[in-house]
């Protein structure tokens, strides 16, 4: 952990911080980065540090921000081509091979 002057509720979040991201795949170097910049701005969201850029006091919190960044993108979701492919062949759908993905989920759902 970086030698500061933090209290031991900070050095609780920097550790779960710190393994969060190495959990979600980042190298130790860099989840130590992530959960340094997180705990400052925090700090400096809370008055704690002696100085807090503009943008530490005015911003989202990290957290927040995170949260949207990680991993909650909205996208096509559902189930793979290949899925839906083998449910098809279960339930012997005819023509299933040259079905395309949402055709294969119109026959599906039809069933």
């Amino acid at each position: 952990m970086p030698q500061q002057a933090w209290d031991s509720k900070r050095e609780r979040q920097y550790e779960h911080v710190k393994n969060s991201a190495e959990e979600q795949g980042s190298s130790e170097a860099r989840a130590e980065e992530i959960a340094a910049r997180t705990v400052n701005k925090n700090r400096a969201r809370t008055g704690e540090a002696d100085e807090a850029s503009k943008t530490s006091t005015q911003d989202i919190s990290p957290q927040r921000r995170g949260g949207l960044r990680s991993g909650n993108r909205t996208g096509p979701g559902g189930r793979t081509k290949d899925q839906l492919y083998d449910d098809a062949r279960r339930e012997g759908i005819k023509g299933r091979s040259s079905m395309t993905k949402k055709q294969l989920e119109q026959a599906l759902a039809s069933r």
